[in-house]
C-alpha cells in the first residue's frame, strides 16, 4: 500500500524537496484549512511563499488578530457570569496563558533553526486562535 500521493504537489514537493520547503508546505495547508484564521493571514502564507522572514511577519500578524478575537471572547464570557465564575475564568486564562507561553517556548529548539523560530511562533498562532474558540464556545 502507497501511503504518499505522488499526485498532491505538497507530496511531490517533500520528496523532491529540502526539509524545511516540505514541512512549512505542510504547516501552511493544515493552518490555511483552518477556518479560525483570516484571510488574510492565508494570503500573506502564500506570498511570503515560504521565506522564514516573511512567514514570521503574516504569524505576527494573525497573532494580532487572534489576541483580539480573544480578549473580546473573553470580555464576553466574563460579563455572562456570575462573580464566582469570573474568579475561575480569570485564574483559568492566566493558567492557560502561562501554559501556552512555556509550551511554544519549548518549540524554539537553539538547536532547530529558522524552523523551530516558525514553529514557535505558529504554537503560539494555533493555540491562540483555539482558545479564542473556546472561549466564544462557552459564551453560547
Amino acid at each position: 500500500m502507497n501511503l504518499l500521493n505522488f499526485a498532491n504537489p505538497r507530496v511531490r514537493a517533500c520528496a523532491a524537496g529540502p526539509v524545511i520547503a516540505c514541512l512549512m508546505a505542510f504547516t501552511h495547508a493544515a493552518n490555511a484549512a483552518d477556518p479560525a484564521l483570516s484571510k488574510q493571514y492565508s494570503a500573506c502564507m502564500d506570498k511570503a511563499g515560504g521565506v522564514t522572514a516573511g512567514m514570521i511577519d503574516c504569524i505576527g500578524a494573525e497573532v494580532q488578530r487572534q489576541d483580539a478575537k480573544l480578549n473580546a471572547a473573553y470580555k464576553a464570557l466574563m460579563s455572562s457570569v456570575v462573580p464566582a465564575r469570573q474568579t475561575q475564568l480569570r485564574d483559568a486564562q492566566r493558567a492557560w496563558i502561562k501554559y501556552r507561553d512555556a509550551n511554544c517556548a519549548f518549540y524554539l529548539d537553539p538547536d532547530g533553526g529558522t524552523l523551530a523560530r516558525v514553529e514557535a511562533n505558529d504554537c503560539v498562532l494555533t493555540s491562540t486562535a483555539a482558545r479564542a474558540a473556546e472561549l466564544e464556545r462557552l459564551k453560547q
